[in-house]
């Protein structure tokens, strides 16, 4: 019994930690959240040049104020099914934490949404959904209103091999 309550306060201490600003954001009709200090900026779609045997995920390339950036359809990266680029589809620049450095890496997504301020008290530990599924990059569900936003470990959602990789060639 004294286990389980220091388990379960770990998680709510866990929980209380993630309190803060989410810069939210729209995949496939699905609300997701990333905390606002990863986020350097918010750019329009742009041209992006397509790098040869990268994986499908990353777009390509672009040139930010003089400065190589890669880009991730995060739609992909997920295994979502392509979305038709429209005007509210943006790039979200992220700082990702490397080999104790940073790089700056370009996210697509459907829509930027809004900043919201979420309290420690509305974020619920990841659903189990079972062994075979690895959660490790979500950080909790956000309960707003009526709705649940996923709010994501950007450094774990962009840690693969791959982009290791990749952004280490372009840097």
């Amino acid at each position: 019994m004294t286990q389980v309550v220091a388990e379960g306060a770990g998680v709510l201490q866990g929980m209380m930690s993630q309190e803060g600003k989410y810069l939210t954001f729209t995949l496939a009709g699905e609300e997701y959240g990333i905390g606002i200090l990863k986020v350097k900026e918010i750019i329009g779609m742009m041209g992006i040049t397509r790098v040869p045997q990268t994986p499908e995920y990353v777009k390509g390339v672009i040139n930010l104020r003089g400065k190589v950036i890669p880009v991730v359809d995060l739609r992909l990266k997920f295994g979502m099914e392509a979305g038709e680029y429209t005007e509210r589809t943006c790039i979200v620049v992220v700082e990702v934490s490397r080999d104790g450095g940073y790089v700056f890496i370009g996210i697509v997504v459907d829509s930027v949404s809004e900043v919201l301020n979420i309290r420690g008290g509305d974020i619920e530990a990841t659903p189990d959904f079972g062994a075979s599924l690895d959660t490790a990059y979500i950080l909790g569900m956000a309960k707003t209103g009526a709705g649940v936003k996923i709010l994501l470990d950007i450094d774990r959602v962009l840690g693969s091999v791959e982009m290791v990789r990749d952004s280490q060639m372009l840097n």
